[in-house]
């Protein structure tokens, strides 16, 4: 028996609730892409390029979409309106274990600090919780990224025991500890 999250949405995928409206990416997003991504704190926290151009954009969108045919991954561009892309949530198995939905987020340096990493998260558990019914929902933070473990603890989501998760990137070792949320408690309002 396959315990592993599934990913078969309805598409095009909308998620609405908490003053967010999580979305599909599109190609006119490559600007709003640039703006969130081509940022020293992202570069510091996350496996994404840098510097990040609409070529590293573009090719980043043609991927998510890949990635999302094959059911691999889930990538949203948050949003207040469905209009400009203030962020991005992932949700995608986890590596460790592909039974755990894990989630990944990114938010703009323009759009820091008005709790929307925190919503998008909450959104992205309600949704997760309901249609994917994981046997956890996890975050892997990096060691020091307290302006994640913030949303972490906002979000519903407690440290575990799980051994730290140690890879290579970008050229230095980084070690990931892994944050649950019990994906029994989809206590959000969230529609889709």
């Amino acid at each position: 028996m396959d315990n592993r999250p599934a990913f078969d949405f309805p598409r095009p995928l909308l998620i609405d609730g908490l003053g967010l409206q999580l979305r599909e990416w599109s190609d006119d997003d490559v600007a709003d892409l640039v703006a969130i991504y081509d940022d020293p704190e992202i570069d510091r926290w996350t496996p994404v390029p840098s510097p990040f151009d609409t070529v590293a954009a573009s090719a980043y969108l043609a991927a998510a979409e890949q990635k999302g045919v094959e059911g691999r991954t889930v990538q949203l561009a948050i949003t207040t309106d469905g209009g400009a892309a203030q962020g991005e949530i992932l949700l995608f198995r986890n590596a460790v274990d592909e039974r755990d939905l894990e989630l990944a987020y990114g938010v703009g340096p323009a759009h820091r600090g008005r709790g929307i990493a925190t919503r998008a998260v909450r959104l992205a558990v309600d949704f997760a919780g309901r249609r994917v019914a994981p046997r956890r929902m996890v975050l892997c933070i990096e060691n020091g990224n307290t302006a994640s473990e913030r949303v972490a603890r906002a979000a519903g989501f407690s440290l575990t025991n799980d051994r730290p998760v140690v890879r290579e990137a970008k050229g230095r070792e980084v070690v990931l500890r892994t944050w649950s949320h019990d994906a029994s408690d989809t206590s959000g309002s969230a529609s889709s």
